[in-house]
């Protein structure tokens, strides 16, 4: 096995890596309060992979970035910055922006006008606010990301669509993290809202008008239709789609790839396209499986049949 790192620490949340926990080489493992004891250190905790993370905050120092503007950040006069911002290069920030305090903006991030944005405010580089859009504080936009494009919105005229132009802007609540190259689209009327604690990941899509719930989950390549309802603490997994004007209930689950097609009641957890009980589609994918074989049966019983007619 050889000696032991003392500069490694790793965590078990899920049982199925208990046996791996017994042959690390790690200094010691945070690992629930009821998993059984190992040769090495163990750190018991309640949540092993919260734990975790807290732990990587205390051996990881990110960059820190000193107040300051770059020469080449172009600031229009009326737009308002509070206290200790870093403004990167060739950030643009434009007319009637307001930004609270310890805003950090990395280069080629561009704020369109009227904009206003909280304090804490942390955008890597090239993500864009467009015009009128809210954001509150503690909000963060990795590489890409746009909040305020315009939503998908076209009208049929004879032989051609004329565009509907999305005059609501996206708010986004305080708490949000929105990841690389996901939209945000602004809403036709009204508005399109990110509620406070919810995490967008990589390529994800939020159609116009649509509301996600507070500490709401989409992951990479999750995409809402327009005008979709989404409650508290649901989770979208990766490329599930959600259909537009669909309400989607607190704690509900959509499974990875699954396309819904109707509301969702709260607490539930679906799968499959169009989706369903999650329980009743592992039946059925289970079933699906063992087609060819129930297929083989049925025609030997059918030939059996006709031979006995015979």
């Amino acid at each position: 096995m050889g000696s032991r790192s003392f500069l490694q620490i790793t965590f078990v949340a899920n049982p199925k890596y208990v046996a791996a926990a017994k042959s690390t080489q790690a200094a010691a493992v945070i690992v629930s309060e009821d998993f059984p004891a190992v040769s090495c250190a163990l750190l018991r905790s309640k949540n092993p992979y919260l734990s975790f993370a807290r732990a990587i905050d205390l051996f990881y120092q990110p960059p820190r970035y000193a107040p300051g503007i770059h020469a080449t950040a172009v600031i229009a006069p009326s737009s308002k910055i509070g206290a200790n911002a870093h403004i990167g290069a060739y950030v643009v920030i434009d007319e009637g922006v307001v930004i609270g305090d310890g805003a950090v903006l990395l280069p080629h991030v561009v704020i369109y006008r009227a904009a206003k944005i909280g304090n804490n405010f942390f955008a890597h580089a090239h993500a864009v606010v467009r015009e009128s859009c809210v954001l509150g504080d503690n909000v963060v936009l990795q590489n890409g990301a746009i909040v305020g494009a315009d939503g998908f919105g076209f009208a049929r005229d004879d032989d051609h669509w004329e565009k509907i132009t999305q005059s609501g802007p996206a708010v986004i609540e305080s708490d949000v993290e929105v990841q690389a190259n996901a939209c945000i689209d602004r809403a036709s009327v009204g508005e399109t809202r990110i509620a406070r604690g919810a995490k967008i990941d990589n390529l994800a899509q939020v159609g116009h008008g649509s509301v996600v719930g507070e500490h709401t989950l989409l992951c990479a390549q999750a995409g809402l239709a327009g005008s979709t309802v989404m409650g508290k603490n649901v989770i979208i997994a990766g490329q599930a789609g959600v259909a537009g004007h669909c309400h989607v209930g607190d704690g509900v689950v959509i499974t990875a790839q699954s396309g819904t097609h109707g509301d969702i009641p709260a607490g539930t957890m679906v799968s499959g396209s169009p989706a369903f009980d999650h329980k009743q589609w592992l039946r059925a994918v289970n079933a699906f499986t063992k087609l060819p074989e129930i297929a083989k049966t049925v025609r030997a019983l059918a030939s059996k049949r006709t031979e006995d007619k015979k």
